[in-house]
């Protein structure tokens, strides 16, 4: 079959859009042809042969996402040589090409090794490939989650929220464990600076795209909330060039989960990671995926890496070693391979607390019916605002996009996070050879209960319903995370900065160390400011 743009987006486009017409099946009977061939077209970048990493390095990072780039850059900027072993691809950044799939109608670039059906905010599921794609969803029981696989992680395939929580709800995740005030004062506003974060500008929040988001803060206050504005990560010069027709639209037509090409997500590529290459000391190696970890008898950590096509099939298995070793590969990847090390007998010496204390941030995504408003066309896929109800239970709600391409369903959604306690734990299976998450069966019964009230609430106020019965939305969907965290969490796996408990020069330095929520908050900011103030200790201390 000859393969062509055209082709290949009106080809995923049908697909997509008879999925979503017909109802929305849970599960597809098969997954859609491999389209490696189109891929080849599309984005021939992530085909170039990758350097393979050095047999021995000083450092080395394994992963990209915030807590991991963060730490690299100041490593290398404080003289350490580091090496950065990341699974993903690392795709390129074009103001016209489409790098990445659509939110709306997926195709293999999206998701990491799986093919058939995935969730899409709340939407019906959607058929895809296999392919090494950005975005990975794994089910845990009663409970799904969404981490990234890409060079930058997390910031390639998060909505770009990125705030501080409130003290109080900080203190009451983190206890006496980390000063809100250090934070604060020196942590939060240095990250802040370095990624550009601000509120949506007036004349973004005015334009057509968000007229979605206007009608969201309209609602709420009906309601008696008053919404507050959120910082992003956006590059508010290319959304405007996208609402001038100098960019391919991307932020504006409700991209956003599965990435931005034209770089109108200020993701880490463009900031940590590319100020710790300039270094000449950072070196960066995507598709190796770091499958084991042991320490030797001389001290050295040995590492057992896969090295991955960009299908993300493994190609050979190599071993590479470092002196020291920092754990950035999220919450998931990071606590799989603590257990896996400690249950094997690899690390014996880790103690009880890895791979406990993970939580889900509690997350879940709303869905408000048909609004009697319209919304005049495309969501747009920046936060403008967000409200916390203290009423009964602490939560928070913000404003979030509803993929919509081709088609305008006219819904309005949010993104929920409940002060929750329920934690689940990492156990590793003899017989697989691999570490599941266990999740309470209804562990999300109380965050699905909790939003539901104050959903309902906002909605009645404004005449409209809840949910979106036609495609089986439902109104409360507390069955995914975006924002998985704990698994090694500070003050119990790791000593206040970081330290793992039981060996000298291994470090966790991403949400692992959160236990298991932010405070209502989305919890970037917050790895990003513990990443800053762990790594400046380490290094001052030089242990």
């Amino acid at each position: 079959m000859n393969f062509n743009r055209r082709t290949f987006v009106r080809a995923t486009g049908t697909v997509a859009a008879a999925t979503l017409l017909g109802g929305g099946a849970h599960r597809a009977a098969s997954a859609a042809p491999l389209l490696d061939p189109a891929y080849r077209q599309f984005v021939p970048e992530i085909y170039a042969p990758v350097e393979p990493a050095p047999d021995h390095s000083e450092a080395i990072v394994v992963g990209s996402g915030f807590g991991a780039a963060i730490t690299s850059r100041r490593l290398a900027e404080a003289g350490v040589s580091v090496t950065v072993l990341e699974r993903g691809s690392r795709w390129p950044r074009d103001p016209f090409r489409q790098i990445f799939a659509n939110d709306f109608a997926p195709d293999g670039r999206a998701f990491w090794r799986r093919g058939g059906v995935v969730p899409l905010t709340g939407l019906p599921m959607v058929p895809t490939d296999s392919f090494g794609g950005i975005f990975e969803v794994t089910d845990h029981g009663t409970l799904s989650v969404w981490r990234a696989a890409a060079v930058g992680g997390g910031s390639l395939v998060f909505t770009g929220v990125m705030i501080a929580p409130e003290r109080r709800y900080f203190d009451a995740v983190f206890g006496s464990t980390v000063s809100y005030d250090e934070l604060t004062s020196i942590y939060y506003p240095r990250v802040r600076r370095e990624l550009r974060l601000s509120p949506m500008p007036a004349d973004i929040y005015a334009s057509a795209p968000f007229t979605h988001s206007r009608i969201w803060d309209a609602q709420v206050r009906r309601a008696g909330y008053t919404p507050s504005p959120v910082d992003g990560i956006w590059n508010w010069d290319i959304v405007r060039a996208e609402l001038a027709g100098r960019s391919r639209p991307s932020a504006i037509m409700g991209e956003s989960n599965l990435g931005n090409s034209n770089g109108a997500k200020f993701d880490l590529t463009q900031n940590y990671l590319a100020a710790a290459e300039a270094t000449g000391r950072c070196a960066i190696h995507p598709r190796h995926e770091v499958t084991s970890v042991t320490q030797e008898t001389n001290g050295r950590y040995a590492l057992t890496v896969s090295i991955l096509d960009p299908t993300a099939s493994v190609i050979s298995q190599r071993t590479v070693t470092c002196d020291r070793l920092f754990l950035g590969a999220g919450s998931m990847g990071t606590s799989q391979l603590l257990v896996k090390s400690r249950e094997t007998g690899l690390l014996p010496q880790l103690n009880e607390h890895i791979g406990q204390g993970w939580g889900n941030n509690g997350d879940a995504a709303l869905v408000r019916g048909m609004s009697p408003e319209g919304i005049g066309g495309i969501q747009g896929s920046p936060s403008a605002s967000r409200i916390i109800d203290e009423s009964d239970t602490p939560l928070s709600l913000t404003n979030w996009f509803v993929p919509g391409n081709p088609i305008d369903l006219a819904l309005i959604g949010s993104l929920g996070m409940v002060l929750d306690p329920t934690r689940g734990n990492f156990l590793y299976d003899k017989a697989t050879d691999s570490v599941g998450l266990a999740w309470p069966e209804r562990g999300n019964q109380y965050v699905e209960e909790s939003l539901r009230a104050v959903h309902s609430k906002i909605a009645e106020r404004s005449g409209i319903g809840t949910g979106y019965p036609p495609l089986r939305v439902a109104d409360v969907n507390a069955t995914f995370t975006a924002h998985p965290l704990g698994g090694a969490v500070l003050g119990k796996a790791t000593d206040n900065w970081g330290r793992v408990h039981g060996y000298s020069g291994l470090y966790v330095v991403d949400g692992a160390l959160v236990p298991g929520s932010t405070g209502l908050a989305n919890p970037s900011l917050t790895i990003s400011a513990l990443a800053e103030r762990n790594i400046e200790a380490v290094l001052r201390e030089k242990r």
